[in-house]
């Protein structure tokens, strides 16, 4: 496992293509996926998801899912920092043409399956309808149960996301079967493109509506890398329950002006703000 200096100064990279990415394209998804990146960093960098970026097949690989698909930014940082595609085919994110065979980009604004003629190596779903990614989960976490496989399947909500009924009746569903082999990590940054959750449909208490579908519950600080490390670890040690991590995280994180502001849930910056961010970013916070 590398270090909590060593996986900030990953995740300090990652936050730098995720501006870049939707900067050039003028579109996409900067908010969400500056909140995330601090867990998808621990998780693929610290020891905790099993993969082989040159086998993405891989029958006995941990499957990840990013079931807020509009977060794909964050996505495909850490697949090209984890070797599943080259680092340049980052510039085509929202392009037409790219990398594929056929000359068209893979890179779009919502992650689609690595089986997909235009699919991404290393994606397990093709997500951004929201409520649907933990229902896939399940059913990959099912799947590997009655195939006897060991391996863990985790995924990512969005807390906008799970004003989606649909999230609910695959809590119920997950919970019924005890699906030890689900860990779901649910990004509470509590904005979403109208604003505050808590203001447009209320999802809170988090941690007592998951206990009482069954779920075994850990809260966190979603960008405390010690919190992260201890969560992934105790996730992987429960028996008989699914496990819902709720990561409490900061919308925009790690840029000052983005930080905490709804409007950055799906806005491009302009070329002095993103002037602006690459400076925070490489500077540690200080605008030279």
């Amino acid at each position: 496992m590398r270090d909590i200096q060593e996986l900030k100064e990953i995740a300090r990279e990652l936050r730098i293509d995720i501006i870049t990415m939707v900067y050039n394209a003028q579109s996409g998804h900067p908010g969400g996926s500056l909140s995330a990146i601090d867990i998808l960093t621990v998780l693929y960098f610290g020891g905790f998801l099993r993969y082989d970026p040159k086998n993405p097949w891989w029958e006995d690989r941990d499957r990840f899912i990013l079931s807020k698909g509009h977060a794909s930014p964050a996505l495909y940082s850490v697949l090209a920092k984890a070797g599943y595609i080259p680092k340049e085919e980052l510039s085509t994110y929202r392009k037409i043409k790219g990398f594929a065979p056929d000359g068209y980009s893979r890179l779009q604004g919502h992650p689609a399956w690595q089986g997909n003629k235009h699919g991404v190596p290393g994606a397990e779903a093709s997500t951004g309808s929201l409520g649907q990614g933990l229902s896939v989960a399940i059913g990959q976490a099912l799947s590997g149960r009655l195939a006897n496989k060991d391996y863990k399947v985790y995924v990512m909500l969005g807390d906008g996301e799970v004003q989606e009924g649909m999230t609910w009746e695959a809590a119920m569903f997950a919970g019924h079967h005890k699906l030890d082999n689900l860990i779901a990590i649910l990004d509470n940054n509590n904005l979403q493109i109208d604003g505050d959750i808590r203001q447009i449909v209320n999802i809170h208490p988090l941690k007592e509506k998951y206990e009482a579908f069954g779920w075994h519950v850990i809260e966190i600080d979603g960008h405390d890398y010690q919190q992260i490390i201890d969560a992934f670890t105790q996730a992987n040690q429960i028996k008989g329950k699914p496990i819902m991590i709720v990561a409490h995280t900061v919308k925009g994180k790690g840029v000052s002006f983005m930080e905490n502001n709804f409007k950055w849930h799906g806005v491009a910056p302009s070329k002095e703000e993103y002037e602006r961010a690459i400076q925070e970013l490489t500077f540690g916070g200080v605008v030279v």
